[in-house]
């Protein structure tokens, strides 16, 4: 694998920059889990997770185009106050995957995303690191609403979305998308 000049880390000044920045963004904990700020190190792993078959429903066909989705995701953070974390091990930091507080175009309501690595399914992970996020949503930034747009065919969110008190309500389509996704809304904790 070739790496972008885009993605290789940063040094001197504009590091430590980055640094700062990074740690304004909320860090939050869990019993097995830590949501932190994304590193740029974090790519390779979005990037594997996008362009594999699992991710195949965010219609990444390029690294440029997991590395322009990654960081408009990251940016969010600087323009409207959420954005994406990094989930890691709370017992050695190994890198999980990842959760978003995000809206992107054509969104009509704030976004509750979750993509975790292969190895990493399977261990509650992606539940436990989508209601530290959803909690942080509602509770700290005061989210009128939150919902999770979901690919009909993506079981595996569905089933993760619905075990964590999200229903379907609705459909949403994108454009250039050949089918709608499924609007699973997240309820309030004070209506859950």
């Amino acid at each position: 694998m070739t790496l972008m000049m885009c993605e290789l880390p940063v040094k001197g000044s504009c590091a430590m920059q980055a640094r700062q920045l990074a740690d304004r963004i909320p860090v939050l904990e869990t019993r097995r889990l830590v949501l932190r700020a994304p590193h740029i190190e974090d790519f390779r792993a979005y990037a594997e997770i996008a362009l594999s078959p699992r991710g195949a429903h965010l219609g990444h066909a390029t690294r440029a185009e997991a590395w322009h989705d990654f960081s408009n995701m990251v940016a969010g953070w600087l323009l409207r106050g959420h954005g994406l974390w990094t989930v890691t091990s709370r017992q050695d930091g190994t890198l999980l995957g990842f959760v978003l507080l995000g809206f992107e175009p054509g969104d009509e309501e704030p976004e509750l995303g979750f993509m975790l690595t292969e190895e990493a399914e399977g261990h509650g992970y992606a539940s436990e690191a989508a209601e530290a996020a959803r909690a942080y949503g509602f509770d700290h930034m005061r989210l009128p609403s939150l919902v999770s747009y979901i690919d009909a065919s993506n079981d595996r969110s569905i089933a993760l979305a619905e075990r964590i008190g999200a229903f379907a309500d609705g459909e949403l389509a994108y454009a250039g998308d050949p089918a709608p996704s499924i609007v699973y809304r997240h309820p309030k904790p004070e209506a859950a």
